[in-house]
């Protein structure tokens, strides 16, 4: 896997302009902030990016995967001024769940979520090297 920086580019911040990737996908699907039992045990944006971005490392592991592996990541927000607004702490979060692994990543406002409750939904793609 090798992040795409082009020459003279400003690098961007917590996340990839482009990568390229060879060897076996994982495809994980959106994933908002409930538990395991489909229980929002918060209504903070912040838990609730926590506890999607746990889920998904959950699932992962399922295929043997790391976050490490993750090349891209979807993030559908409810609230785009408060999310810009909690950047630094959404970021404190990602890192201590993912690390400082930044894939390419989109993030996009919704007019709402299927989930009653869900301030957020996360989808990656990951792929494991042969």
């Amino acid at each position: 896997m090798k992040s795409l920086q082009p020459a003279g580019w400003k690098r961007p911040k917590g996340y990839s302009n482009g990568i390229v990737a060879a060897g076996r996908m994982v495809f994980v699907a959106g994933q908002v902030g409930w538990d395991h039992e489909e229980i929002f045990c918060s209504d903070d944006l912040v838990e609730q990016v926590r506890q999607a971005l746990s889920n998904i490392v959950a699932i992962l592991a399922e295929a043997g995967a790391k976050p490490e592996h993750i090349v891209r990541m979807t993030w559908y927000l409810g609230d785009k001024r408060e999310y810009n607004a909690r950047l630094r702490e959404i970021g404190s979060a990602y890192q201590a769940v993912i690390g400082k692994h930044f894939p390419v990543m989109t993030a996009v406002q919704v007019a709402g979520f299927v989930e009653d409750g869900a301030k957020v939904e996360i989808e990656v793609t990951a792929v494991l090297e042969d």
